[in-house]
């Protein structure tokens, strides 16, 4: 049986390792109950990035618009995230690392390895885990790196859906000209 087309996706890799990640970072450095409601908003926002993703793509065959808004849902959840990551790092007066430092060369790299197609079971799952570091700023920067990737990759999905639907048009555009064809045959 092929996989769901969504597990096929990058982004929704991506989004997948963000997801569990997050888990693991609020449960191990956001405990207690005055972090109780920043670690649900964490967690949902990750969750609501990956989730956005399979409802979009469920979507795919007769709604392209809808399929283009869940993906931007999905991308404004995660940059939602992005900033959570760089709110934990900022109050704890712990560094952001910019894009250029190597530690983000190796994060890319690493995320890479792990969002290949190569990484993915029969099932659909992935062979190797994502492993979060045990620093709070080492973790935050990595997290904050796989949010900046994906929300990259969401960016030209979404792009390049749009430009598809203004070349092909959309599932009822293409269902009236059919049925304008249909009846125009039957004037005839």
């Amino acid at each position: 049986m092929p996989l769901p087309k969504y597990k096929y996706l990058l982004t929704y890799r991506y989004c997948e390792i963000i997801h569990d990640l997050t888990v693991v970072f609020c449960n191990k450095f956001l405990y207690g109950f005055d972090n109780r409601r920043n670690r649900e908003q964490m967690i949902q926002a990750a969750r609501s990035g990956k989730q956005n993703i399979i409802e979009g793509v469920g979507q795919s065959q007769t709604s392209k618009k809808g399929e283009i808004k869940l993906l931007g849902v999905s991308m404004a959840s995660l940059e939602e995230l992005l900033a959570d990551y760089e709110d934990f790092l900022r109050q704890r007066k712990l560094e952001i690392w910019l894009k250029t430092d190597r530690r983000i060369a190796e994060f890319r790299k690493n995320s890479f390895r792990l969002t290949s197609l190569s990484n993915l079971s029969d099932l659909g799952n992935l062979k190797e885990k994502p492993i979060l570091p045990e620093n709070p700023q080492e973790a935050a920067n990595f997290l904050l790196t796989l949010c900046h990737q994906a929300t990259f990759l969401l960016n030209r999905q979404i792009k390049a859906l749009e430009e598809k639907f203004i070349k092909e048009g959309g599932f009822s555009e293409n269902l009236f000209k059919r049925r304008l064809n249909d009846r125009l045959k039957s004037l005839k």
